[in-house]
Formats: C-alpha cells, structure tokens, sequence
C-alpha cells in the first residue's frame, strides 16, 4: 500500500512539475561578480555558508568540531576555525541500518555528523544541519553547542511522504528566520523536499504538519551536461526578505520558493560559471552545496569533494554574483 502510495505521489508530482515547466517564467543568468578559493579549510569539501553577524561563515561536511569564520580581506580567502564540543547525537527515528551505515561511514572519511548546510540568528546563533542523524546543532556565539529537540513526527512524516529513505540522502540545506521562531530543513534528493517547524518556547513543532513540499521526478541539466536526466535535488537553503531560496545543483540554478507551499516562484541559472571549461570537475552532478544572500547578490559555495578543477584549483571555492535586475523579488 505504501509504495503504491509513493508511486502515485511520484506520478502526481512529475505532472505538476510539467505544468509549472510551461509556465514558469525564463530562467535568467547571474552576474559573477567575484571568485574566491578557500585556505586553511583543513578537510576542505565546504557544505555550508551564511552571513552571521559582520562576516560569512562556513562548515565542512568531513569535520565535526569547528566554524570557519572566512576572512575576506584578500581574493584568496583565510577560513579561520571556531571548535566547539559536540554532544552526544539525539535518535530521531531513522533506521538502524541507516544510521550504522552513517556511522561507519564517517569513521573512513571523517565526519561522523555529515554536517550540510549553515544557518544564523539575530543573536548570533548557528545552526547546523546532521545529514547522518536528521538532526539540528546550535552552536552559540559562545561556542556552546546543543542538539534542538526537534518534533518525533519529523522523519517519520518525511519518510512517510517519501523522503529520508536512502543513505546519504537526508537534510542538505538548513534555514532560520532572525527570530529563530521558524526552521526548515531541505531533504536532498529521490524523493526532495522542504520541512519546517515553529519554535514554542524552548522546543520545536510541526504547526499542521512538517512536511512543506516533497517531489520526485528528474529533470534535465543545461545543455553543457547532455541530454541524460538526472535526480532533482536540493543542495543548499537559504532564507531572505520572508522567502525560501533553494539551491539546486542538478539544474544549476537558484529558486525562489514560497513560505507558504514551498512552490517555485522564480529560479535564475548560474550554469555558465559553474559550467566554464576551466572550472568544470570530473563529474555529471553539481558540486555547488552552500548558499547565502543579502540584497546585493547571492553567496555559492563550491564542495570540490576532493577533486581538482580542469584549471588545476583543488581549495574549497566561493562565487559572488550579484543580485538580478530588480532584486530577488523580481516577478520576470
């Protein structure tokens, strides 16, 4: 009965993406403004950035006790780290073959927390999202880190619309509001989707259900990748000016997506930067992973994943581009 459900889900899921498809608006490219390698990131592979207080920040998937607070005074960038003492990790209800496979995992190639995305407070706060555990860490300006309790329904409600089924394939982007009252979490990919939850006090809810949005489907790269369809896929979140921004590394672009339903309004390309001979990796999929924005323009970060560009770069990379015409809240 289940998997027939997530068929038909699939099913209605590719039809409302094929409708959207025939009216959704161009998608524009953006402005490169800027490229910046990254030192001193010492596992590399940069999986998540946001701007917290008066300077962006950044997270590795491959380490599990520190901040890098990027140092922006030269066209090479200087990630400076901030360790902190991570707690024991909370059971949120994934399965016990998942979580092993997690763990084992980790021990190999570091990172047992498997931590994407990166998100601030007014006050400073940042969240963390565990793709290993399906679990959120604050760490205060302090230093001080604590798992959030979040809801018991959370995975079991994105597991049952589909999500957080397969390995490797759980929360990739994280988002806050300034008040922290708000929190949503990307779910990577086969099937993806947006979750979120409302702060009550000193824990977390699922105010009529967690689930925002949950699609499957593939969808076909820029013309540079082929004609192959690959996995629709979230890879990075971000939250500005009461809209949800998504960064989706299968199409190369970002979108802008309502708080309310979690459905795309306006996406803009980055594809020919990422796609320029000289910066393209060995690989059919998207290494961009981390994303920030302010009304200026829109930070990208680049996951090499170990691997060396065609120019020979091999550091973490962060891109600038600047704002479209008429801002992020542009209608066309």
């Amino acid at each position: 009965m289940i998997r027939h459900a997530l068929v038909l889900l699939s099913l209605l899921s590719l039809l409302s993406g094929a409708a959207w498809a025939q009216e959704a608006p161009s998608t524009r490219e953006l402005e490169l403004l800027s490229e910046h390698p990254v030192e001193g990131m010492a596992a590399g592979n940069l999986s998540g950035l946001a701007w917290c207080g008066d300077a962006l920040w950044a997270v590795s998937d491959r380490e599990d006790d520190r901040l890098y607070r990027l140092d922006a005074s030269d066209s090479v960038w200087q990630g400076e780290a901030e360790h902190f003492d991570v707690p024991p990790a909370p059971n949120t209800g994934l399965p016990w073959g998942v979580r092993v496979r997690s763990a084992i995992t980790g021990l190999v190639r570091g990172g047992e927390m498997d931590f994407e995305g990166l998100s601030c407070d007014s006050l400073g706060n940042r969240y963390l999202a565990s793709e290993a555990h399906a679990a959120v860490l604050r760490v205060s300006p302090a230093g001080m880190a604590e798992w959030l309790p979040l809801p018991e329904a959370l995975v079991r409600q994105a597991r049952a619309s589909g999500m957080l089924l397969d390995f490797n394939a759980m929360f990739e982007g994280i988002a806050v509001d300034p008040e922290a009252n708000r929190l949503w979490l990307a779910a990577e990919r086969e099937r993806r989707g947006l979750l979120v939850m409302h702060r009550n006090q000193s824990s977390w809810q699922c105010t009529g259900g967690c689930v925002l949005l949950a699609e499957g489907g593939r969808e076909l790269p820029p013309p540079a990748l082929g004609d192959q369809p690959l996995p629709r896929r979230f890879s990075g979140l971000a939250y500005f000016n009461d809209k949800l921004f998504t960064l989706e590394p299968s199409a190369h672009q970002v979108c802008r997506r309502s708080l309310a339903s979690g459905q795309v309004e306006r996406c803009w390309s980055y594809a020919a930067t990422a796609l320029a001979d000289e910066r393209r990796y060995d690989t059919p999929f998207g290494n961009a992973e981390a994303l920030s924005l302010d009304e200026q323009g829109a930070w990208i970060g680049v996951d090499n994943n170990a691997q060396t560009r065609r120019d020979g770069e091999k550091r973490p990379i962060v891109w600038r581009f600047a704002a479209p015409k008429g801002g992020w809240g542009a209608r066309q």
